[in-house]
């Protein structure tokens, strides 16, 4: 069973890191070129396209993780799995608290007309923080998602 879930968890993980790490990398800093409407278009255009594939690769990853660390032998690839399990609900926590309240909010403004006192910058700002959180998290579970690998090979 755990020549089954170890691999899941490790691809789930790894697609879930690489859309994150393309948001860091190429989304975010193409937002920062767009004026104020043009950030909130693609702002709210984007966010959909990763539903519901994220959410699957994060459950998969949670629950695939904390199975190999409840039923592996060997003790450092239990202690691996747990670590990275953790760090999955992290994102997950992070994505729910942080992420998803602004992007449903962003999704509900008016490019044209958008409400006193929003501030495009300031709010990316903040998004792109969480979201670079969210990120070496998930990149970090990754890593230790391998080091697990390693171990059982």
């Amino acid at each position: 069973m755990i020549e089954l879930l170890l691999p899941a968890a490790a691809l789930a993980n790894g697609l879930c890191a690489g859309v994150l790490v393309g948001s860091v990398l190429g989304v975010v800093p193409y937002y920062r070129t767009l004026p104020e409407d043009g950030y909130i278009r693609a702002h709210a255009f984007s966010v959909g396209r990763y539903d519901p594939f994220q959410p699957i690769c994060l459950l998969i990853t949670l629950v695939a993780d904390a199975a190999v660390a409840a039923l592996a032998d060997d003790a450092a690839a239990r202690l691996l799995c747990a670590a990275a399990a953790v760090l999955a609900l992290t994102v997950i926590a992070v994505t729910l608290a942080r992420n998803l309240p602004m992007n449903r909010s962003i999704q509900r403004i008016v490019p044209d007309a958008p409400p006193d006192g929003f501030r495009a910058r300031a709010f990316l700002r903040r998004w792109a923080r969480w979201n670079a959180l969210r990120t070496a998290l998930a990149a970090l579970a990754l890593l230790i998602n391998a080091a697990a690998i390693g171990v059982l090979l």
